[in-house]
């Protein structure tokens, strides 16, 4: 191609665009079956009357369509669903009757996570998730091959982090150097130690048999035990499920989570980005020396680091997120007039002031610790409810850029006026030396 002034100028490259794996039509066809099974459980009794309706033949008949419709719809979803990878963003195009272009930046990616549900294990596939700053919604790619997710998550990852376009490909999958690994033994053993598990079972066995004594109303006590016993597998078998085999490893591109038995995801938790540390330490934990680690990283879902794990070993991985970082052992308690505002559990608050974070802890039975570190504090405040501003105290407020707020509690009112613009001084020099937010930097 010849341009103005005689100049050559390059012909673009066409835009290779690829489908997802054949078997995503399957996945796909199952929309017009929510929408029928949501009417006819909507609205039982007129889904009854409708069916009895109809004679044997319309009714194999109708099912005869209603398959081949749903297998279709499947079908044309996955033929005018596209994606590609240029030199600056991930377009996926989507939609039957109404196209949509979505447009991903990829410096603005905060994660890529890979995660198999059952099913999609048995098949041998994988869905890509992309956690983008800015985004409220995931957008994802579900399903590729398992391979070739991968494979596109380390391209992704590679050009995000400033390779050419040429040499992403060539970059694969990053060095991964284990820290943690969870045995299925100890997790078992820290969920029958948390009190939630025993509250929520405690609940979901007391509280039917009383209900059904006052009302002696079956559909009550359903309406009450099922979403009990929903609780207590949730806080005891279904977080054994979804955090067994807890690994986690480091990255140049940031700490790799990978958990679960049934379903499997492989997360990543991105370097910088990571606004608030929790440990925290319930009671019966405290005699084996235990602690859990949570995260808060703004704008992903990734909330659990180190889900148990002796506390020299969580300190390790949380240095891993917080580079440079020392998790504090003394905190200053409030003043003992602080008990007028709150009687016995004024104990568990503390607060502790470092180079490189503000901590705040809550807590007695439960405790809990946030990190935060200095650059990434987005404001401070100080609160005085009548009672407190009577006995002099007063509460410092820490908001994060995860729309998360740290709290340390009752403090001296002059303590917290001063703590106030040490800290705004802090936060300021914090993110003037805070080293760029980038993908294996």
């Amino acid at each position: 191609m010849v341009g103005g002034a005689g100049q050559e100028v390059p012909e673009l490259e066409p835009l290779v665009e690829s489908r997802l794996h054949p078997v995503t039509p399957l996945r796909r066809a199952w929309a017009p079956v929510a929408v029928i099974t949501g009417w006819a459980v909507h609205d039982p009794n007129q889904a009854q009357e409708q069916l009895g309706r109809l004679t044997t033949t319309t009714l194999l008949l109708g099912l005869a369509v209603f398959v081949m419709g749903g297998a279709l719809y499947g079908f044309l979803t996955w033929w005018f669903t596209h994606f590609a990878v240029t030199d600056t963003e991930l377009r996926i195009r989507t939609g039957l009757l109404f196209r949509r272009t979505a447009h991903i930046r990829l410096d603005r990616l905060q994660a890529v996570d890979v995660t198999q549900p059952l099913v999609a294990r048995v098949a041998g596939v994988a869905k890509l998730k992309l956690d983008v700053i800015g985004a409220d919604k995931k957008d994802e790619l579900a399903y590729l091959g398992e391979e070739e997710a991968r494979s596109l998550r380390a391209e992704l990852l590679a050009r995000a982090a400033g390779f050419a376009p040429e040499t992403a490909r060539e970059v694969g999958e990053a060095p991964v150097h284990r820290l943690l690994h969870v045995p299925a033994g100890v997790l078992a053993v820290s969920l029958v130690l948390t009190g939630a598990t025993w509250g929520s079972l405690a609940a979901a066995l007391v509280v039917p048999p009383l209900l059904w004594l006052a009302t002696h109303s079956v559909w009550t006590v359903l309406a009450t035990a099922v979403p009990l016993l929903g609780a207590a597998g949730a806080s005891s078998v279904g977080r054994f499920v979804g955090e067994y085999d807890w690994t986690v490893g480091e990255s140049p591109d940031g700490l790799r989570i990978d958990h679960g038995l049934l379903d499997r995801a492989h997360e990543t938790v991105p370097p910088g980005r990571v606004q608030t540390v929790r440990i925290v330490e319930p009671l019966l934990w405290r005699r084996r020396g235990w602690v859990r680690v949570e995260l808060d990283v703004a704008g992903s879902s990734n909330s659990v680091l180190v889900p148990v794990a002796p506390r020299e070993v969580a300190e390790a991985v949380i240095a891993g997120v917080l580079p440079g970082v020392t998790v504090p052992r003394a905190l200053s308690r409030p003043p003992r007039r602080a008990g007028w505002c709150v009687p016995f559990w004024w104990r568990g608050y503390g607060i502790a002031v470092t180079d490189t974070v503000f901590a705040a802890r809550h807590g007695l039975l439960r405790r809990s610790l946030s990190l935060v570190p200095h650059a990434k504090v987005q404001s401070v405040r100080v609160e005085q409810g009548p009672w407190a501003r009577f006995k002099g105290l007063a509460d410092v407020h820490v908001d994060t850029g995860a729309n998360k707020t740290v709290t340390a509690r009752l403090r001296d009112a002059a303590d917290a006026a001063e703590l106030l613009q040490s800290q705004a001084d802090r936060s300021r020099t914090g993110r003037r030396e805070a080293r760029p937010d980038r993908w294996m930097a």
